[in-house]
């Protein structure tokens, strides 16, 4: 059950990306930023299960934007921000939990008042679609495999928010 909602939530937000050409169509390979996984993961967590029951559609949308911001940093200046220990703990305190979104948008991304309510609006609209896949697993709240499926959910919003992030820099990726 769990692999086949990652291999389905892996292949539909590809899919509802690629349709609003928020991703390139190769998606990019960027180990230093994947490496970066386990250890947001672990930090993270304490706050996403706090806050998922009365807020599901901020805590994906926080995942997505905390891929934006590292896939930033390993642009600028990875040589420094590789070495922070905890990451999200690092945006994390520059606002709070509440204010990740605000942030990311104005301090590390350096959007203008215009990109950064487009960018809002692209990262809840995914946000509330992969809830809406969560939902929709099969797997019965609070089991095992709930939580299976939304470390799954996390993970793919962390890659594919660096994704997004990495398209909207201006890389493209192409065939070897």
């Amino acid at each position: 059950m769990v692999e086949k909602y990652h291999d389905t939530f892996e292949s539909t937000l590809r899919s509802y990306l690629s349709e609003r050409d928020l991703i390139d169509p190769i998606l990019p390979e960027c180990d230093d930023v994947e490496q970066k996984w386990e250890q947001i993961a672990t930090s993270f967590m304490p706050d996403a299960l706090r806050e998922f029951g009365d807020y599901p559609d901020a805590v994906l949308a926080w995942m997505i934007y905390i891929g934006m911001a590292v896939a930033k940093y390993w642009d600028v200046e990875w040589n420094i921000y590789d070495k922070i220990p905890d990451l999200y703990k690092y945006i994390r305190e520059k606002r709070g939990f509440d204010n990740i979104d605000d942030y990311i948008c104005d301090e590390v991304l350096l959007l203008t008042s215009d990109e950064k309510a487009t960018t809002q609006k692209q990262v809840v609209n995914v946000a509330s679609f992969a809830d809406s896949l969560l939902m929709h697993s099969g797997a019965e709240n609070g089991t095992e495999n709930a939580f299976k499926c939304f470390l799954i959910t996390l993970n793919s919003l962390y890659r594919y928010g660096c994704y997004m992030q990495l398209k909207r820099m201006g890389y493209k990726m192409t065939r070897m």
